[in-house]
């Protein structure tokens, strides 16, 4: 269940990303909108990783959560934000999928 709980805190943080990468093109009340958003992910994905850690070890739990954050961020910024889909971003992204694995199956919990 905490493996659960850790992934929807990594998914929390793409929202916090994407919401971040919003707000950054508009102004006024659509500004505090998108930062809105990114408060309310950024909150629950803290407490959400921090629920994590009660069972899984933190040199665990932290890397898994900031590679699905990184790994969302750079999927969204790709599909959704246009951002280029570079060789050297993906061979990264991907070096950066296969310590998340890793980390996941030598992981006592």
């Amino acid at each position: 269940m905490h493996w659960i709980i850790l992934i929807v805190a990594g998914l929390c943080e793409v929202g916090f990303a994407f919401c971040l990468g919003k707000a950054k093109g508009v102004e006024g009340v659509a500004y505090w909108e998108w930062m809105g958003g990114f408060a309310f992910f950024y909150v629950v994905s803290a407490l959400l990783l921090a629920k994590a850690t009660e069972v899984l070890p933190i040199g665990t739990a932290y890397p898994v959560w900031t590679g699905i954050g990184a790994l969302g961020s750079v999927l969204v910024g790709i599909f959704i934000l246009h951002e280029p889909a570079t060789f050297w971003r993906l061979f990264f992204i991907t070096t950066l999928t296969a310590s998340i694995i890793g980390l996941k199956m030598v992981s006592e919990n």
